[in-house]
């Protein structure tokens, strides 16, 4: 309601109220939506309130570490990348709210700049990632692309097919078929692509039954991605899908207002874990964590603010930044990034995908720590100070490293399947021995594991059954 206040036009009931429909795994139609636009139109909306209450934005930034000192964040050093001059600035308060690291699959919904930079940044300030194993797979996306077909396509009414015209959902989850959870949906998609009923590496989502006047009024953007990046109108053709990575459940570890360990530091969004999603996000519920959560960080960071004088910004920061940074643009006939981000994706996505198992991971975790060894002779050809996207690239792909391993280590140490996680060798659900955090620090050359116990309230944990 506050969101339709700023000036959000949601979608309407009949009786003109803001309408709701059905998301995998929920008990009733409770997803507030915008016909298929709901993200982007919050965006703009959001964007326009920076706009209007005036807040100065630093386009075109990229943060290269935090300022850490007693245990107090000073502020941060980052690249003005229209220059490539390091800038240092200095703050009371810093809220991390980069989002997640789909990217470090080879197939995922997310945007180019979803890299883990902020899990990355808050690792090497000493902070700690939780859950960092739980990653959900959306099981609608294109499959040369990755583009999120949104659930709202099945939450309509959409059918999963197979090559032979099955709807394959009812032998997985007969009560609610597709509109199981995502995870469900996820493993029944891959089994039947990997057991030789899939269309081309993919399954089929068919919306032709709900008609033209339907799809063109709560799924246009849908028809429209399908048509210019399947080549497939879902007016006449099913659209050809697979799993892909999509949401971390996972991220820094904080409290309900988003502080961390540090004081003065603070996390929102899908860069944090407040684990309001437990083991498994439920379609939605991003928004629970980005707005009333951003919420509460920016709130709480605009009371330790006034509550505190700005500490004392250590002169070493903005030296020790520049000394790393030169050292990256001194290297020469190393390997390009690109080619080592390829490697680190495709690994990521054979052995820590939607199914897991002890002996892939070993092994994928094995790579990606060679791979941690060849990053440190990455080189590049662009040597120069105007929006050198070259030295961005191998930034990134430091942080997304450190990323995959935190994955792949806390995936191999859950000898469970929960949620998003799912071990083929330990299929079942442990809550005697795993109902607990994971929780990944970053002690060189090696992360560092430990746990830490589950808050439960209101609700216990029951077995899922569709």
């Amino acid at each position: 309601m506050e969101l339709e206040r700023m000036g959000a036009v949601f979608s309407r009931d009949p009786s003109g109220n803001i309408a709701q429909r059905p998301f995998g795994g929920a008990g009733y139609p409770r997803t507030c939506y915008l016909a298929d636009r709901t993200g982007h139109g919050l965006l703009h909306l959001m964007y326009e309130q920076l706009l209007k209450h005036e807040v100065f934005i630093y386009d075109e930034w990229h943060v290269a570490r935090l300022v850490v000192e007693d245990n107090v964040v000073r502020g941060i050093i980052a690249i003005e990348l229209r220059g490539g001059k390091l800038h240092r600035l200095h703050s009371k308060a810093v809220i991390i709210a980069t989002g997640g690291y789909g990217r470090v699959f080879h197939t995922t919904t997310n945007a180019l700049s979803s890299t883990g930079d902020g899990m990355g940044l808050a690792l090497d300030a000493g902070l700690e990632l939780m859950d960092m194993e739980f990653v959900q797979f959306h099981p609608t996306t294109l499959k040369r692309t990755g583009i999120l077909i949104t659930e709202g396509a099945r939450g309509e009414g959409g059918y999963l097919l197979n090559s032979l015209g099955e709807r394959f959902m009812a032998n997985y989850a007969p009560t609610v078929k597709e509109l199981a959870s995502r995870d469900v949906v996820s493993r029944a998609e891959k089994t039947e692509i990997d057991q030789g009923r899939g269309v081309n590496g993919c399954v089929l989502l068919d919306l032709r039954h709900l008609g033209a006047d339907r799809i063109n009024e709560r799924l246009p953007q849908i028809r429209e991605l399908a048509i210019n990046f399947a080549g497939v109108d879902p007016l006449t053709e099913p659209i050809p899908i697979r799993p892909g990575a999509h949401y971390s459940m996972g991220g820094i570890m904080t409290d309900v207002d988003g502080a961390t360990k540090i004081k003065g530091l603070y996390a929102a969004g899908e860069s944090a874990c407040v684990s309001v999603h437990g083991a498994n996000r439920l379609g939605g519920n991003s928004l629970l964590e980005a707005v009333v959560f951003g919420r509460r960080a920016g709130a709480a960071a605009v009371r330790h603010c006034l509550a505190c004088a700005a500490p004392e910004f250590p002169d070493s920061a903005l030296r020790d930044s520049a000394h790393d940074i030169a050292g990256i643009l001194r290297r020469d006939n190393g390997e390009t990034a690109s080619a080592l981000r390829r490697e680190m994706t495709l690994v990521m996505e054979e052995h820590c995908g939607v199914f897991r198992d002890g002996e892939k991971l070993i092994a994928g975790l094995a790579k990606i720590r060679e791979m941690k060894q060849r990053y440190g002779k990455v080189s590049l050809s662009d040597k120069g100070d105007y929006f050198n996207s070259e030295l961005l690239a191998v930034l990134e792909l430091g942080h997304m490293l450190d990323v995959a391993e935190a994955i792949a280590a806390g995936a191999l140490a859950r000898k469970e399947s929960r949620g998003a996680h799912y071990r083929t060798d330990f299929p079942r659900r442990d809550d005697k021995e795993w109902l607990r955090h994971t929780v990944v620090r970053k002690e060189d050359p090696e992360f560092k594991i430990s746990y830490k116990d589950v808050n439960i309230s209101r609700y216990e944990p029951k077995e899922r059954k569709y």
